[in-house]
C-alpha cells in the first residue's frame, strides 16, 4: 500500500525473493541447530542425512523438515530479531571479549529498532501471536525435560554403579572365562563400570579377551581434529578406557574413531568387534528429579528417540543391547 502502482510488480518480485532467501537461511540453520542441540544434549537422537560428501555441514534432518512445513503452515515468526540481538550481545562479551562500552552500543543499536518493531507487533498476540510464543514455550519445555532427563539418569546409573577400580579388582581376584575377540562398552557415564559390562559378566559369566569401555563426549566447539580424536588409558587385564572427542558439528561415527584408536596403540580387531550397549527401561517414580508429568514426557521423548546403534553408526550385526531399568 505504500509503494506507487507503477511500482506495486517489482516489490511483489522483491518481496518473493526475500521470502525465498530467508525460507532457505531458515531451512538450513534448522539443521544445524537441530543436529548441534542431538550432540550437546538437549534433544533426543534424530536420523540426519549428510547429503554432500565434501561439506560436513550439508545435512537433512527429515523430522525437522516436516515440522517446518507444519509451523509455515500455521504460525508466523516474531521475536527473532530481538533474540539474535541479545545472542550477538552475550557472544560478543563472552567469546570475542569486545569492550563492553562497544557492545552494549551496538546491541542498543539494534534492540531500539527491534523493540519498537516488537511493541507495534505486541498488539497482534492476542489476535493470534499468542500461538508461536505457545509453541516456543512447548519446545523449550521438550529441550529442557530431555537435559534434565538424562542428567538424571546419569544420576541414577551412576549412584548405583560398581567403581571400575573395584570392578577390576575383582576381575584380579577371580579371573572369568576370556573369550577371543574385542568387546566395546558404550556408555554415557565418565565414572563407574559400564552397567552393560556389569551384566555381561554377571549373566553370562565370560569377558572378552580385550575389552573397550567408551565414553563418547561432545565438545563445546563445532570440530575436534583427528590427532586430538581419542584418549587412551590401559587399565590392565586387558582393558582399555578410551574417551572419543567429537565437535557438535562432527559426524558421529564410532567405528571410524576407533580405527583412529588403533593408530594409537588400542589392541583392536575390527573383524572381531562386539559392540555393547544398554538399554534402558524407563520407569516414572515420585522421587526427586523432575515433575512426574515431565517424567512421563521424557519416557515418551526416549521411546521415539534413533537408536543408538544407527546414531553412533555401528554395524548392526555387531550390537548386543542388554536392558536396565531405572526408576526416575
Amino acid at each position: 500500500m505504500m509503494a506507487p502502482g507503477w511500482l506495486l510488480l517489482p516489490m511483489v518480485v522483491l518481496g518473493t525473493c526475500a521470502a525465498i532467501i530467508a525460507s532457505q537461511a531458515l531451512i538450513s540453520g534448522a539443521f544445524s541447530l537441530t543436529q548441534q542441540a542431538v550432540q550437546l544434549g538437549y534433544a533426543p537422537r534424530l536420523s540426519i542425512d549428510h547429503t554432500s560428501s565434501a561439506e560436513a555441514g550439508q545435512i537433512y534432518v527429515p523430522q525437522v523438515n516436516w515440522a517446518l512445513m507444519v509451523a509455515t503452515l500455521a504460525i508466523a515468526v516474531t521475536l527473532t530479531m530481538i533474540i539474535t540481538a541479545l545472542l550477538l550481545h552475550t557472544v560478543a562479551i563472552e567469546r570475542w571479549k569486545w569492550p563492553k562500552a562497544l557492545v552494549f552500543a551496538i546491541t542498543g543499536l539494534f534492540l531500539s529498532v527491534d523493540l519498537l518493531f516488537f511493541g507495534a507487533n505486541a498488539l497482534k498476540i492476542a489476535q493470534g501471536g499468542w500461538l508461536p510464543l505457545v509453541i516456543g514455550g512447548a519446545i523449550f519445555t521438550l529441550m529442557t525435560t530431555w537435559k534434565t532427563g538424562r542428567r538424571v539418569v546419569a544420576d541414577r546409573l551412576s549412584a548405583r554403579s560398581e567403581p571400575l577400580e573395584n570392578f577390576l579388582a575383582r576381575l584380579e581376584d577371580h579371573p572369568p572365562a576370556r573369550v577371543p575377540g574385542t568387546a566395546v562398552f558404550i556408555t554415557a557415564q565418565p565414572h563407574g563400570t559400564p552397567p552393560a559390562l556389569a551384566h555381561n559378566l554377571r549373566y553370562n559369566k565370560v569377558l572378552h579377551e580385550h575389552v573397550v569401555t567408551l565414553l563418547v563426549k561432545t565438545m563445546p566447539w563445532p570440530y575436534v581434529q583427528d590427532d586430538e580424536r581419542v584418549t587412551i588409558k590401559p587399565l590392565g587385564g586387558g582393558v582399555f578406557d578410551v574417551t572419543v572427542y567429537f565437535g557438535f558439528m562432527d559426524d558421529v561415527d564410532v567405528p571410524k574413531a576407533l580405527r583412529l584408536a588403533q593408530l594409537e596403540g588400542l589392541s583392536l580387531d575390527a573383524g572381531d568387534t562386539t559392540y555393547f550397549l544398554g538399554r534402558e527401561t524407563l520407569i516414572p517414580t515420585d522421587s526427586p528429579g523432575m515433575a512426574l508429568w515431565r517424567e512421563h514426557l521424557f519416557v515418551l521423548m526416549a521411546r521415539n528417540a534413533m537408536r543408538a546403534t544407527g546414531f553412533f553408526r555401528l554395524p548392526a550385526e555387531r550390537v548386543v543391547e542388554l536392558g536396565v531399568q531405572v526408576e526416575l
